[in-house]
């Protein structure tokens, strides 16, 4: 199979966060602006697809479905550009500091500007793209954006929101999860766009998506009692804590006990030096800097021989930036959680 492990997927979401955790303030908060903008486009798209009345009357269930298998867009743009949003890093954060990589003020550090800079880019987008742009300002369009958000704050409880966050989170960190372990593209692709379906599909509560859609009615002059207090008390407090609950304790923790707790994982990579360090991909290539920059840039091992910097058991010598940077050497414990990691 071409995949990581289980177990080589958490030690690399150990090293995620571990990196993450090191990342510059600055380039953090704007890291998670990009994650907040990127994931309302899914939303937006979500609510436009949702935008059809008689669906919503005759066959809502087939109607949120829909639109749940065109809103995986906003995190496959997440994912794949490396932007962060607060609720993966529930999961790299947790990992990483069981694992004694990082200290709990680093997880403290990374949730708080992770989560405020996903805000400043949802709002960004919410009411200069699609808010002053006019989006949703009319006819159909804007009573399904008042009416989901409502479906969204105003009619559950907050047990219930507490809940459904729960479940979104997991179901999106089991995504971000599988998509680490994949290892071309689109197996990536794949694997995010499944469980984010899934957790659209049952109505769950993502609190970064909810940055876009209930501040986007208020935006549009919804009615009481949906205003910005009864938003962050009814709806973002308990999507949060939902939210931290599932990537935190039913991804994070479970994973950490069952794969890396008591135990060293070795990814295939560490065996290699580190300015040689290779990434699987299939196909017997191996990458080669070329004096004219013409062509592939790959030949084939018959032309080359087997070097040193072959990967054992593996047909590709491809050279990857991946894994230099996510090489074994760069990541030690701590003695105590109460320390980073060097």
């Amino acid at each position: 199979m071409d995949a990581f492990t289980p177990a080589q997927t958490t030690e690399l979401v150990s090293r995620i966060g571990a990196k993450k955790a090191r990342m510059r303030i600055d380039k953090m908060f704007i890291n998670s602006f990009m994650g907040g903008a990127l994931i309302s486009f899914g939303c937006a798209l979500a609510l436009s697809t949702n935008t059809a009345p008689w669906f919503q009357t005759n066959a809502p269930g087939l109607i949120r479905t829909i639109g749940a298998m065109v809103f995986p867009v906003g995190l496959i743009m997440v994912v794949l550009t490396g932007a962060d949003l607060f609720t993966s890093y529930c999961m790299y954060s947790v990992v990483a500091l069981l694992h004694r990589r990082c200290s709990f003020l680093d997880l403290l550090k990374t949730l708080f500007v992770s989560f405020f800079g996903n805000l400043a880019g949802a709002l960004f987008f919410m009411a200069v793209l699609t808010g002053y742009g006019g989006t949703f300002e009319t006819g159909a369009y804007k009573e399904e954006a008042l009416a989901f958000a409502k479906a969204k704050c105003v009619t559950p409880e907050w047990h219930q929101i507490f809940l459904k966050g729960i479940l979104c989170n997991w179901l999106v960190c089991m995504a971000v999860f599988l998509a680490l372990s994949s290892r071309e593209i689109i197996s990536k692709i794949v694997s995010i766009w499944f469980p984010v379906m899934c957790f659209v599909g049952l109505g769950t509560d993502h609190v970064i998506a909810n940055m876009y859609f209930i501040p986007l009615a208020i935006f549009l002059g919804a009615p009481k009692p949906l205003t910005v207090s009864y938003y962050i008390w009814k709806s973002m407090i308990p999507s949060l804590l939902g939210n931290f609950v599932g990537g935190g304790l039913f991804t994070g923790v479970v994973y950490w006990y069952l794969f890396l707790a008591g135990q060293e994982v070795e990814i295939h990579f560490d065996t290699m030096p580190l300015d040689t360090a290779v990434y699987e991909q299939g196909g017997p290539l191996e990458h080669q800097i070329t004096a004219t920059g013409a062509g592939t840039g790959y030949s084939s091992r018959e032309e080359k021989g087997n070097g040193a910097d072959t990967l054992p058991h593996s047909g590709n010598q491809g050279v990857s930036g991946f894994a230099k940077d996510f090489h074994a050497r760069h990541f030690k414990k701590s003695n105590s959680a109460s320390e980073s990691s060097a």
